[in-house]
């Protein structure tokens, strides 16, 4: 990769051009620009929104695989591993003085102002390779919340013991057509809309499914699972190991956020010193998710025990009250369609400014079509982008087909997230930007906690790449049924 590509990854997150360090005024920050209004409350809220969404559903199938023992002992080391490190990410922010040094807007900014170009390159091809998975996530997710809906009709008609086969290939169909059409939205700015919704629908499925745990777990008069976790009997001791390991990447993609943490720090005031205020902000809201996670997923285990759907809403666990199931799934897909967005949006940008920097001259790249639009601005139509985002949406929509595993897909992407991004990157930074000694003990933790991570992630990803071989064996592509 070329120093040009490279430099693009950069503009790929939306990173602005530096301005020149100016005196702060009454309406202008340091850096230049209009003054931040962002506060702890803001903060607080924008992580918990960008945490809380459809891994949460997972977790119940993830305390299942490790048991009452593990599994809340997990979710919560899970917890503050990420907590810990989100302070060191804060501390990065500014390179130089913590108050008055040069600010980063983006997480991949940090990384190359702290760790130079070489490391750089790794942090762009891991977050958008880390993009691209999610977007195959989501369209699964989608799909299966849009068969649940079919199957909850089915049952409502026929009776809880009937098939109602459904497969799922027609509605990733849908899914892939709906997200070509919001594709053409020009950029980021753009959908901040779409991006509300989602993060309302995610409070509300997530709510709905832990009520519905709840009621579960009162119907039964009893709490079920065990110490232990699912039982060798119920699957192979094989089996039970690599299902633990999958359950480690599960909840690692229900705590992954780190890539928007030095966004939204970008958006906080001061004084107080933005990373002061961010560190607490990162405080309540993990505080916040993890609470709500133990019962999502404590509840979960105690109502199904072993038997805990990969995905809470969708596994048919419950099927009464249906319209309350239905309009959490419908929840669930309306999040899931602005969610692509969110994530695919960067890829476009990173592709599309990468294109114009290579071929300037190229009408086919740079021309914009304007295209009347009665009541409204014209819309600028844009060939090579109207091509080049329908081959990516196509292209996700068909590896979603041919690996539909909602579970697997969540503990690949949470591994392969987790370590790269949540540890290893901002433990690198912390160290450079404070110069930490080598061997002084400060150091020796930051490496051992690094290395423990990896090995976490390491067996996630192992177990989660096990469990999709295992589906496979099984699979027919484009006709599964549910």
């Amino acid at each position: 990769m070329d120093e040009k590509t490279a430099s693009n990854y950069q503009q790929g997150f939306e990173v602005s051009a530096d301005f020149a360090s100016e005196t702060p005024s009454k309406f202008f920050d340091d850096d230049g620009r209009p003054k931040r209004t962002g506060t702890l409350v803001s903060a607080s809220a924008h992580i918990i929104t960008a945490v809380i969404g459809s891994g949460v559903l997972a977790l119940a199938w993830a305390t299942a695989q490790l048991g009452w023992l593990a599994g809340p002992t997990v979710l919560f080391l899970f917890s503050f591993v990420t907590y810990y490190c989100s302070c060191l990410l804060a501390s990065c922010y500014r390179t130089g003085d913590p108050v008055t040094g040069k600010r980063n807007y983006t997480y991949s900014e940090a990384v190359k102002s702290n760790l130079g170009g070489f490391k750089f390159k790794i942090c762009g091809f891991i977050q958008y390779f880390n993009l691209t998975g999610t977007t195959i996530g989501y369209t699964i997710a989608a799909s299966i919340s849009m068969m649940a809906i079919k199957r909850s009709s089915c049952f409502h008609e026929k009776g809880h013991d009937s098939p109602c086969g459904i497969n799922g290939t027609p509605f990733m169909l849908l899914f892939g057509a709906v997200e070509i059409l919001l594709s053409q939205i020009p950029n980021f700015h753009e959908i901040s809309w779409l991006s509300m919704v989602a993060a309302v629908m995610s409070f509300t499925y997530s709510a709905i499914g832990l009520g519905l745990g709840i009621a579960k777990f009162a119907e039964n008069g009893k709490i079920k699972g065990s110490l232990g976790g699912i039982s060798v009997g119920e699957v192979t001791q094989t089996q039970k190991i690599w299902r633990s390991f999958q359950a480690f990447g599960a909840i690692a993609f229900a705590y992954s956020y780190s890539t928007v943490l030095i966004e939204i720090q970008d958006t906080i005031r001061s004084p107080p010193a933005e990373h002061k205020t961010m560190k607490r902000a990162a405080l309540i809201s993990v505080i916040t998710t993890t609470i709500f996670y133990m019962l999502c997923g404590c509840f979960g285990y105690a109502a199904f025990g072993d038997h805990a759907p990969g995905n809470l809403l969708t596994g048919f666990g419950f099927y009464d009250p249906f319209w309350l199931v239905d309009i959490a799934n419908v929840a669930i897909i309306v999040h899931l369609v602005g969610a692509y967005q969110v994530f695919a949006q960067p890829i476009f940008a990173f592709v599309e400014k990468t294109a114009r920097e290579y071929y300037p001259e190229s009408k086919f790249i740079t021309r914009d079509i304007q295209i009347p639009v009665p009541g409204s601005k014209p819309y600028k139509l844009n060939l090579f982008r109207l091509i080049w985002r329908t081959m990516f949406v196509c292209m996700t929509t068909i590896i979603a087909m041919l690996m539909p595993f909602f579970e697997d897909v969540v503990g690949i992407l949470g591994a392969c997230g987790f370590w790269p991004l949540t540890v290893y990157f901002p433990v690198e930074m912390y160290i450079t930007q404070k110069k930490i000694p080598k061997w002084s003990t400060k150091w020796i933790f930051l490496q051992m906690l690094s290395v423990v991570c990896l090995v976490i992630s390491v067996c996630a990803a192992t177990g989660s790449i096990v469990g999709v071989i295992n589906d496979l064996k099984v699979y027919k592509p484009f006709k599964t049924m549910h």
